[in-house]
């Protein structure tokens, strides 16, 4: 197996000694997973059905939202930690494919909702199971114990990192 975070930090130790680089296993193999489950867990999705990460964030978070599955624009970007403008973009493009549609917020003029159309719908509805599935076989290698371990220890970071 090739470690390349461990490989990197006895590099770094030999180049720059005075640096203590462990740190650097633990953050380079926990980059590194996340690189590898986004492509194995969305690829195929990508793949089979046409849908980018992003597109498929877009349109899980309206699904979730539950019916009549439409959200403010910025209450998307917001969960999704996106820009506007990144946001826009997405929309643009799920909105050209039929997915979701803009409609006229009810309760001011100058907004819009996004809605999940019947076929963005039923694309969710049949890409999701799929999803798990993905996430299922990408965590498989770890015990239920261990999983639950992992989840409780990424979310402290994340909490730490949020500060």
């Amino acid at each position: 197996m090739n470690d390349r975070a461990q490989q990197a930090e006895a590099e770094w130790r030999r180049e720059r000694p005075d640096i203590d680089a462990a740190v650097m296993v633990t953050v380079g193999r926990l980059l590194e997973a996340a690189q590898l489950m986004e492509r194995q867990i969305l690829s195929p999705l990508a793949a089979q059905f046409g849908l980018q990460k992003g597109e498929f964030d877009v349109i899980a978070t309206l699904r979730r939202a539950g019916a009549p599955y439409q959200l403010m624009p910025t209450e998307l970007y917001e969960g999704l930690m996106l820009s506007s403008g990144a946001m826009t973009s997405r929309l643009d493009r799920l909105e050209r494919s039929g997915l979701i549609e803009r409609l006229p917020s009810p309760s001011d003029r100058r907004s819009t909702l996004v809605q999940l159309t019947p076929s963005g719908l039923a694309l969710i509805d049949k890409v999701l199971p799929l999803h798990v599935d993905n996430e299922q076989r990408a965590l498989e290698v770890l015990a239920p114990a261990e999983q639950t371990q992992l989840s409780e220890l990424l979310s402290k970071l994340i909490s730490g990192l949020r500060g």
